[in-house]
C-alpha cells in the first residue's frame, strides 16, 4: 500500500491489517496515577525492608525532577511576566482587566483563608498529637515584613536569578515590561527576542513535564520511605484539614463562583483545567506547571492576550492553597502545640497576611516562607515550622493543585464578566492532555478581544 492510499482495512479482530505493530498510547493521567501507585508501593517496600539503595534512588529521582523544574523557573518567570505585560497593549481596557484580575485574586484568597480558619477552629488540629514544642526546630531562614518589603528591589540583576528570588525577578520583569511599553516600536527587537526565548523555555520545560510520571515515583516513594505512615498518623487531623479545606475551595467555592458569577458550567471548567491540576499535584510547583495552566486557560476560551498576562501573574501571586488555607490552619496548629491563645485580632492578621503576602510564596515547592511570615506577624514561635516540615511534601501536593485551579479560575471569571470569553471554546474543552506547544506565528491567532 502506498503512502498516499486510504487507511488499511481493519481485521475481524478490530486491529489494523499489516505487519507493523504499534504500542498503544497511554494517557498522561494514567501514567501519573501509575507513578503514584508505584511510588507508594516502592516507598512501603523501602521502609519495610530497609533497602538503602532503593531509598537513595527514590530520593535522587524525585530531587532531579524538582531540580529540572527549578532550572527553568527564573528565566521563565522573567520572560513570561515581561511578555505578558507587553501583550496587554493588544487588549482593550487592559488596566481594567488587570485591576479586576487582582481584585478576584484577593476575593478568592479571603474566602480560602476564612475556610481554613473555620476548619481549624472546629477540629483543633494540634490537640492530641503527642507533639511538644521540643519537637520543633527554628528554620534557618524566616520571612518577615521588613524582608518582604525591602526584598522586592534587588541589589543587582544577577543575584535574584542565582538565588531564585522570584519576587525580585517579578519586579525586574514588571519594570522591563512597562519600560518596553513606553518605548513603543524602539523596544520591538527586544520584545521579539523575549518572545522567542519564552517559546524556547516552554519547549524545554515541556520535555521536563513529560518526565512527571517518573518524578512522581521518586517524590511519593521517598516521602513514604522517609516519613512512614506512623509520622503521617501524628498529623492525621492536620493533614485531613488541609486536604478538606483545599477540596472545599476547589470543588465547592470555585464551582459556586463559576455558576453564579461567570455563569458557566463548573464541570466543564474542571474538564478543561484537569491536565494542569493533575500536573500541579505531582510537581508541587505552580511556576513549573505554568505553561500547561496557560494552555488549558486558553483552551477554556480565555483570550490568549489576556491569559498570557493573568496566568503568569497568578503563578507568582495567586496561592489559595499555600498562602491562605495552609497558613491559617498551621497557625492554629502551632498555637495549640505551644499553648498560645489566639484572638479575633490574630485571625484578622492571618487573613491580612494571606491576601497581601501571598507573593512571598512565589510558586515554588513548599510554603515555608509564607508560614514564617504569618508566624512572625502573629508572634508565634518560629520553631513551629519545624513541626510541619516532615509532612510538608504530602500537604504540598493538594495545596499546589488548589493554587493552579485558582490560577485558571480567575481569568475565566474575569473574561466571562467582561464578555470576552469564547463560550464555544469553553463548552468544547476536554480533559485530553495539552499538546506540546508549537512555534507561534508572529501575529497571534487568539480570540478577538473587544469590550
Amino acid at each position: 500500500m502506498s503512502a498516499n492510499s486510504a487507511p488499511a482495512a481493519e481485521t475481524e479482530a478490530g486491529k489494523p491489517s499489516g505487519s507493523g505493530f504499534r504500542l498503544p498510547s497511554i494517557p498522561f493521567w494514567v501514567q501519573i496515577v501509575a507513578g503514584l501507585v508505584l511510588g507508594v508501593l516502592l516507598g512501603w517496600i523501602t521502609r519495610s525492608y530497609e533497602i538503602a539503595w532503593l531509598y537513595t534512588t527514590l530520593d535522587k529521582v524525585g530531587h532531579l525532577f524538582v531540580q529540572l523544574l527549578k532550572l527553568a523557573v527564573a528565566p521563565l518567570v522573567f520572560f513570561a511576566i515581561l511578555v505578558s505585560i507587553t501583550n496587554l497593549r493588544k487588549v482593550n481596557n487592559a488596566a481594567r482587566l488587570a485591576t479586576r484580575t487582582l481584585l478576584w485574586f484577593m476575593i478568592t484568597s479571603l474566602i480560602a483563608v476564612a475556610i481554613g480558619l473555620a476548619i481549624g477552629l472546629i477540629t483543633n488540629p494540634g490537640a492530641g498529637t503527642g507533639l511538644t514544642p521540643k519537637d520543633g526546630a527554628k528554620p534557618e531562614h524566616a520571612g518577615s515584613w521588613l524582608d518582604f518589603l525591602t526584598g522586592i528591589i534587588p541589589e543587582n540583576v544577577i543575584t535574584p536569578f542565582t538565588e531564585l528570588n522570584v519576587l525580585q525577578i517579578v519586579f525586574m520583569a514588571a519594570v522591563a515590561g512597562i519600560a518596553a511599553l513606553k518605548l513603543g516600536e524602539k523596544a520591538q527587537p527586544i520584545l521579539t527576542l523575549s518572545e522567542s526565548i519564552l517559546e524556547l523555555l516552554q519547549k524545554a520545560l515541556w520535555w521536563v513535564i513529560r518526565l512527571a510520571p517518573i518524578g512522581t515515583v521518586g517524590l511519593i516513594g521517598y516521602a513514604i520511605a522517609d516519613y512512614g505512615w506512623d509520622l503521617i498518623g501524628k498529623y492525621a487531623t492536620f493533614t485531613a484539614d488541609v486536604y478538606i479545606g483545599c477540596a472545599l475551595v476547589m470543588f465547592g467555592v470555585y464551582p459556586l463562583l463559576l455558576a453564579t458569577v461567570a455563569k458557566v458550567s463548573p464541570l466543564q471548567f474542571f474538564k478543561g483545567a484537569w491536565p494542569a491540576i493533575q500536573l500541579a499535584f505531582v510537581s508541587r510547583s505552580s511556576v513549573g506547571t505554568m505553561p500547561v495552566t496557560q494552555r488549558v486557560t486558553e483552551r477554556l476560551g480565555v483570550p490568549k492576550e489576556y491569559a498570557s498576562f493573568a496566568v503568569p501573574f497568578g503563578a507568582t501571586t495567586k496561592m489559595d492553597g499555600c498562602a491562605a488555607i495552609y497558613p491559617a490552619l498551621a497557625a492554629i496548629f502551632i498555637a495549640q502545640i505551644f499553648d498560645v491563645q489566639l484572638g479575633i485580632g490574630d485571625y484578622i492578621l492571618i487573613a491580612f497576611v494571606s491576601v497581601i503576602g501571598s507573593a512571598a510564596t512565589a510558586g515554588l515547592t513548599g510554603a515555608t516562607v509564607m508560614l514564617t511570615l504569618t508566624l512572625s506577624t502573629l508572634g508565634l514561635p518560629l520553631e513551629g515550622v519545624g513541626l510541619l516540615l516532615a509532612i510538608d511534601p504530602i500537604l504540598d501536593m493538594m495545596r499546589t493543585a488548589t493554587n493552579v485551579a485558582g490560577q485558571a479560575l480567575v481569568p475565566v471569571i474575569v473574561s466571562a464578566r467582561e464578555k470576552i470569553l469564547d463560550h464555544d471554546a469553553y463548552n468544547s474543552a476536554s480533559a485530553s492532555p495539552v499538546e506540546e506547544p508549537e512555534v507561534h506565528d508572529a501575529e497571534p491567532k487568539g480570540v478577538p478581544v473587544t469590550v
